[in-house]
């Protein structure tokens, strides 16, 4: 005879297979019948007698109606974080990772805890619903956005180094390309594997001030637009790039100085948005874990559910606000 918890269990082997079966129905559609189905379309136009042209503006319709939609956009942001953050994985491949890990604790730590008894009122559903949000998506996002917060602090760190090598490259005779391959051979990470993919890209097809307005594009730093913005100047109008770009260094210099005098005077405030936005989640996270009948007992009680609303919406209020606060520009 088959026990309540072992079909509970099998319930939920059973889910994990199933999304593993949907997450692999996915990569085959992205990786192979999607690509294959894109060059079959370009070819039965080529076949139709359809000009380049009219080709490549239907492929950019295509691109705008997709970057117009909620769900690309969110794509879009995430994929830029995990570049930021030097971390080689989709954003769809994360948010799958993140839905199935949200599921399954949400699904798994009743089970698990001993406390499948307790869930009967909507407030433990919502306790438990918002325990799994914090540990599978809001947990992995934070720690994502300060790897990428803290490599491009080191990519801001190491530029003015980066420009002065690209400066003594150009004054010894390399090319602009040259010269980068100089950053990729000298420079460590970040600074040179992201200049590897722009000798990648130049190598590839792509023109220079395309290459590096990628570069800012990932980067999104005013010392490397500037940077890009003076290399298509010169290359438009001529001059001696070294002189621009050793100026550029002087000026990123001295603004990274003003920059740490800032950063010095906000750190307090800076810690004190840290710890006010990291302990109540942290307390909850903990709490709810190792003693969730703290919780679950009271969780009946009319004034129950407003409260953890209310309480919500201030912790949110607050942290914008401290991040307004915090959020000094220079």
């Amino acid at each position: 005879m088959i026990t309540s918890d072992s079909a509970i269990i099998f319930l939920i082997l059973l889910f994990f297979a199933v999304v593993l079966l949907v997450e692999g129905a996915f990569l085959y559609y992205r990786d192979v019948y999607a690509p294959r189905t894109r060059v079959n379309r370009r070819l039965e136009m080529l076949k139709s007698g359809a000009l380049a042209e009219e080709i490549q503006a239907s492929l950019v319709r295509n691109a705008q109606q997709r970057s117009r939609s909620l769900g690309a956009t969110i794509l879009n942001k995430l994929e830029l974080k995990l570049t930021q953050a030097g971390m080689r994985m989709t954003a769809e491949r994360l948010l799958m990772i993140m839905g199935v890990a949200t599921l399954g604790i949400g699904v798994a730590m009743p089970l698990l805890l001993g406390f499948m008894d307790m869930m009967g009122s909507f407030s433990a559903l919502i306790l438990v619903v918002i325990f799994a949000v914090s540990v599978g998506i809001v947990l992995p996002l934070t720690l994502i956005d300060r790897k990428a917060t803290q490599r491009i602090k080191k990519f801001e760190e190491q530029f003015p180094v980066a420009l002065d090598i690209f400066v003594r490259g150009l004054r010894a005779g390399h090319p602009v390309t040259g010269a980068l391959d100089l950053l990729v051979e000298e420079m460590p990470d970040p600074i040179g594997s992201e200049f590897a993919m722009v000798v990648a890209e130049i190598s590839y097809g792509y023109d220079l001030r395309d290459a590096l307005g990628n570069l800012a594009n990932r980067i999104q730093t005013t010392d490397i637009q500037m940077f890009g913005v003076s290399v298509a100047i010169q290359s438009e109008t001529g001059g001696n790039l070294a002189d621009i770009l050793e100026g550029l260094s002087r000026v990123i210099r001295e603004r990274a100085s003003m920059v740490l005098k800032v950063r010095a005077m906000a750190s307090e405030g800076k810690m004190t948005g840290y710890v006010l936005g990291g302990l109540p989640l942290l307390t909850f996270a903990g709490i709810f874990a190792t003693n969730p009948s703290f919780f679950l007992d009271v969780a009946d009680e009319p004034l129950f559910l407003p409260g953890i609303l209310a309480l919500s919406t201030l912790y949110i209020l607050g942290i914008v606000s401290i991040r307004r606060m915090i959020d000094l520009k220079v």
